[in-house]
């Protein structure tokens, strides 16, 4: 087991947060409202939260947070499943090796009208999806996908950025990555409880827990600085989960000077194929919004993803507790953006409305679709992201790019009402701009992309 996750010690800490004090629980509360972030130790207090008073106080600092430091934007991106070959068996995932469908990899030119059709739904940003299988699946193909997608242009544009959420590799396959251009690369423990992960993770390179565990030290010894991490909420109790993700964020934040990119809080959901039906410890709606909260006030400068797991009532809630990233018209098939679905996917969808759909509902509820792929392609990532973020200055450039991006998909993706609409919303949050000169700046580039340039970013 890797030292930074003891399973004793996050069962004692978990055990001896369950009776502090008011005072305590106010003093923890109060630093959260600051920005200041929680210990792993601080955290195991919010998740024992009995008293409903305390409880509506860490939502409402949540959702401060959330609108201090992220505003209004929501970002926007796609999945994009490219194989479904895998040899791992692990129980609750549809793509396990004992689930016998006709699997498949896409070709290149299958890749391409992929893309093009979640280019033509507006798409910027793909997370690139695949099982792990070396001998159907290499490390060299997803590097040609990653090529074909970066080398395709269309008349609105291009895919900015492909995230990459493979299997844990070799530090020498995680320099190709980096060489590659990926934007953040993304790894879900699925469960930091080792007796839970080695009952579900039975068989395959997968089921190695030590070796999964740290495949964020050797991704960032290879240069990759943005990491994205999860647990899948269900497999074990949600607790001991969170504070596993806690530790092992101030584990890369104490070896590498940063942690968590973002963190992603999937529930577990059904799967065609999938070896195990029944999840004693699945999360119930109430419970989950307490461990969206308690991760936000933790962590207030990570971005926070939900998929298409959840339904359309639920990221409505939680984008209020701090999600700042969200999928739309997502498919998690193989092909599925070109063929009619209805096939394999890795788990059942909840939110299964249309990319515009979303985009357009992001915007009814007062808030802004981003598309900006901007800090990736500006070098702000890592530290140095979070250096701006820490210290307020994102905020500079994450809203005129939000602004801009959402400009360019209404002239590019939208009809009239959509314009009209995507209008109302620039001329509400510019003023939220509080630098004078990028204020300008960012009017002035609204009405060059109205007037037909591309890709304007600060």
């Amino acid at each position: 087991m890797p030292a930074f996750i003891d399973k004793a010690y996050i069962e004692n800490t978990l055990a001896g947060a369950q009776n502090a004090s008011d005072a305590e629980i106010t003093r923890i509360l109060d630093k959260a409202e600051r920005f200041e972030g929680l210990t792993h130790k601080e955290v195991a207090v919010l998740l024992n939260l009995r008293d409903e008073k305390h409880t509506a106080r860490m939502f409402e600092i949540a959702h401060k947070i959330k609108q201090h430091i992220y505003g209004n934007r929501i970002v926007l991106f796609a999945p994009l499943y490219v194989s479904d070959f895998c040899v791992n068996g692990c129980k609750y995932c549809g793509y396990n090796c004992t689930h016998g469908f006709e699997r498949r990899r896409l070709s290149m030119d299958e890749v391409r009208a992929e893309v093009r059709q979640l280019e033509s739904m507006g798409h910027k940003r793909l997370a690139l999806e695949a099982g792990e299988d070396d001998l159907n699946c290499p490390l060299s193909y997803i590097l040609d996908v990653i090529k074909t997608i970066y080398d395709m242009k269309f008349e609105n544009g291009e895919i900015r950025r492909v995230n990459v959420n493979i299997a844990a590799t070799s530090e020498e396959n995680y320099k190709r990555l980096h060489e590659a251009g990926i934007g953040t690369y993304i790894l879900f423990q699925e469960t930091y409880h080792e007796p839970t992960y080695r009952e579900m993770h039975v068989s395959g390179p997968k089921a190695d827990y030590e070796y999964h565990t740290t495949a964020f030290d050797r991704a960032m010894r290879a240069g990759i600085d943005d990491v994205g991490a999860g647990v899948l909420f269900g497999l074990y109790d949600p607790k001991f989960e969170v504070l596993g993700l806690m530790l092992h964020n101030e584990h890369l934040e104490k070896e590498f000077g940063v942690g968590f990119h973002t963190i992603s809080v999937p529930r577990i959901r059904r799967a065609k194929g999938a070896v195990q039906t029944e999840y004693p410890y699945s999360v119930d709606d109430e419970t989950f919004k307490k461990l969206v909260a308690v991760i936000r006030l933790a962590v207030p400068f990570t971005g926070m993803i939900i998929s298409t797991r959840e339904s359309l009532t639920m990221r409505k809630e939680l984008i209020r507790l701090g999600i700042s990233q969200m999928s739309g018209g997502s498919s998690v098939e193989v092909g599925g953006y070109t063929a009619a679905k209805g096939g394999s996917g890795q788990f059942e969808v909840a939110d299964g409305r249309e990319a515009s759909d979303v985009v357009g509902w992001i915007m009814d509820e007062g808030m802004t679709p981003s598309f900006c792929t901007a800090c990736y392609r500006s070098g702000r990532t890592g530290d140095r992201f979070m250096s701006l973020a820490k210290t307020g200055n994102i905020k500079n450039v994450c809203l005129p790019n939000a602004l801009m991006t959402l400009q360019e998909y209404a002239m590019d993706y939208g009809d009239e009402e959509f314009r009209k609409k995507a209008a109302e919303t620039i001329r509400r949050e510019l003023p939220g701009i509080l630098s004078d000169k990028i204020r300008v700046k960012t009017a002035g580039n609204i009405e060059r992309i109205k007037n037909g340039e591309r890709d304007l970013y600060i």
